[in-house]
């Protein structure tokens, strides 16, 4: 071990003049010229997600299924420990990118392919790189860039990827050298998922009844009873993941914004997410054994502290596995509304509500206003 003599506090300040002309302004995030196709953005930090952390965040965010909830359960079903909440992982990766990819964006457009193909325990250490998968701008106009983030576990392994598509600020020039091109980038072309043998039988009182895999037929619309008003607590959930992006918690940079993303800080989408799908655990995720991820979703409106948020399910698609896994496939649509019952919000908009928001136009139909989220999900759920 090394020793080192330790400094004496002698009062420096008061003999050391301030030259202003040494200001410096260190500066996150990246303009449109920073974004090179092929890139790849190692990101800083990384942490470990402990047992409390990981069922603080089930809890917090409303998840049903007991294996982000209860350790026992989770190795009964073959995994080694209590599972992280497949969305705390999706936080985590993009939150550790913001510093990279997104704190100069000026939009969040979409999340595209989030597959979780390995799951994440507590206890496990996560980090996150970004390669740059195309750039497409126009002069004089922001640009649009689509990235690709992967997370890996403290052995290297694989456990998330997705892609996501990010409108962002032309400068006419670089501000920042490119970071770490050659860094290796273990994705997938073709995820897969490995599926532990069930070890040991365990209470079936532990999960609801109506959210078994025989439970939905494709064409219902479940209508999720609770909603939730999300609180200032959004602040500091914002950090904790590691979101660095001062629109979510620094409240004269927002208000000194224009347009619809000005005003007070706005709820960092990832949140949103996983309040939203915690809202529908119940109804649909409580006897999943596998979150497979999302496609092609949208926040279509911000939300701020003090909005409630509800959400509503469709079923789109029903599939049995093959072999003798006792579970299926099943796809769903996932939306989300605020200040707004969902009962409501179906007798005012009806089938409208399903349509996404970005094709409203083309079919001459006004956007709403109440509607901030949508999704498709595909979950492996147990039969009954």
């Amino acid at each position: 071990m090394t020793q080192i003599p330790y400094p004496k506090f002698d009062e420096k300040s008061p003999a050391l003049g301030a030259e202003l002309e040494n200001l410096k302004f260190p500066q996150y995030g990246r303009v449109l010229e920073d974004f090179n196709e092929g890139e790849v953005f190692c990101h800083p930090r990384g942490i470990t997600i402990y047992h409390s952390f990981a069922q603080e965040f089930a809890t917090t965010f409303m998840e049903a299924n007991p294996l982000y909830l209860n350790a026992e359960y989770a190795k009964a079903h073959g995994f080694k420990d209590l599972l992280v909440s497949p969305l705390m992982v999706m936080n985590i990766a993009l939150s550790l990118g913001v510093q990279n990819d997104s704190e100069k964006a000026i939009a969040n457009l979409g999340y595209y392919n989030v597959c979780f193909v390995k799951p994440v325990y507590a206890g496990d250490t996560l980090r996150a790189l970004t390669k740059v998968l195309k750039r497409q701008a126009k002069e004089g106009k922001p640009g649009i860039v689509t990235i690709r983030t992967i997370a890996l576990n403290q052995k290297e392994e694989l456990v998330l990827q997705y892609d996501r598509k990010i409108m962002v600020a032309a400068a006419g020039a670089k501000s920042e050298p490119s970071t770490l091109p050659d860094q290796p980038f273990p994705d997938m072309a073709e995820p897969t998922m490995q599926l532990p043998e069930p070890c040991a039988s365990y209470p079936r009182q532990l999960t609801g009844v109506r959210s078994y895999f025989e439970n939905f037929n494709v064409g219902d619309i479940i209508v999720h009873a609770n909603g939730r008003t999300v609180t200032d607590e959004h602040f500091s959930w914002t950090y904790r993941v590691m979101n660095t992006h001062p629109l979510h918690y620094d409240r004269l940079y927002s208000t000194a914004r224009t347009g619809a993303m000005s005003g007070e800080p706005i709820v960092y989408g990832g949140l949103l997410f996983a309040w939203l799908a915690g809202l529908a655990s119940r109804d649909v995720s409580e006897n999943a054994l596998v979150d497979f991820g999302y496609t092609e979703g949208y926040h279509t409106q911000p939300t701020v502290s003090g909005e409630t948020i509800y959400a509503i399910s469709r079923v789109l698609d029903k599939q049995d596995c093959a072999g003798d896994l006792k579970a299926g496939i099943v796809t769903f649509q996932l939306i989300g509304i605020k200040n707004i019952r969902p009962k409501q919000a179906i007798d005012k908009y009806g089938a409208d509500l399903f349509i996404k928001e970005n094709d409203k136009k083309n079919l001459g139909k006004e956007k709403i206003a109440e509607k901030i989220f949508e999704i498709e999900r595909r979950l492996l759920i147990k039969k009954q």
